[in-house]
């Protein structure tokens, strides 16, 4: 049977080493729904909150893709990976003995406000209709330009040795992996994403997400699900227009 009735968003808890695509597609299957979508990849090795869009809701994607987000990341000093995390080759590994505490906090300073990234080949973004990760693991490098987006927050929740532990607020289109690596290029050590955690999406707090344990339950994704005619509320409090 096709549910064609239901519609809302979920938030779900995504784990690591699953792509946000196969969630999608476990939640299509389970509720044997026609449409199914998310508002924003994260990377396979990524957790924390991801927006699943159930039918007519999923046209209030481009909606909530613009969305501010919040992660906590461990920021890896001394490597750098060609995929800006560390399911990526290495490419070099440096010295920080001579970085410390009150370095790290000036260099964040510099990457608040509006800055221009240019996004890595491991990403989802498409050129002539493949994505740049197909064109990556092929060696092909494709010329990208510089994207604003905005650093509202950049917090240093702990520094232990070669670990920086920091809180990002964001706009949407920012790429935490290439934040690392400007981040290590300023301190000249070099450094990559050792793990990466998406708190929240707008209005949205992965506190209240779903368990992906619990995402083969119909009756528990039901219940988690938001309404499509209760998001307007959602779209009001966190200053979405939705028409």
């Amino acid at each position: 049977m096709i549910y064609d009735n239901i519609s809302g968003l979920l938030l779900l808890d995504k784990p690591s080493n699953i792509t946000s695509f196969k969630v999608v597609h476990k939640i299509k299957r389970v509720l044997n729904v026609k449409k199914v979508g998310h508002c924003g990849t994260l990377d396979p090795a990524a957790t924390g909150l991801l927006l699943i869009l159930v039918g007519k809701a999923t046209k209030l994607q481009d909606k909530f893709m613009k969305e501010d987000k919040v992660y906590v990341s461990s920021f890896l000093l001394g490597v750098t990976t060609d995929s800006g995390d560390l399911d990526g080759k290495v490419i070099s590994k440096n010295d920080f003995s001579n970085i410390d505490i009150k370095m790290i906090m000036r260099v964040t300073e510099l990457f608040k406000g509006e800055i221009f990234q240019i996004p890595p080949m491991y990403s989802a973004l498409k050129r002539n209709g493949r994505k740049f990760y197909e064109f990556a693991r092929c060696g092909v490098e494709i010329k990208r330009e510089p994207r604003k987006v905005i650093i509202k927050e950049f917090d240093v929740l702990s520094y232990n040795k070669d670990n920086i532990k920091v809180r990002i607020e964001c706009s949407s289109g920012t790429y935490i992996r290439t934040l690392a690596q400007d981040f290590g290029n300023v301190l000249k050590c070099g450094a990559t994403v050792k793990t990466l955690r998406r708190e929240r999406v707008g209005a949205f707090n992965v506190k209240d997400a779903l368990d992906f344990e619990d995402a083969d339950d119909t009756d528990k994704i039901i219940r988690k699900l938001i309404p499509f005619d209760e998001l307007f509320e959602f779209a009001e409090a966190s200053h979405l227009y939705i028409k």
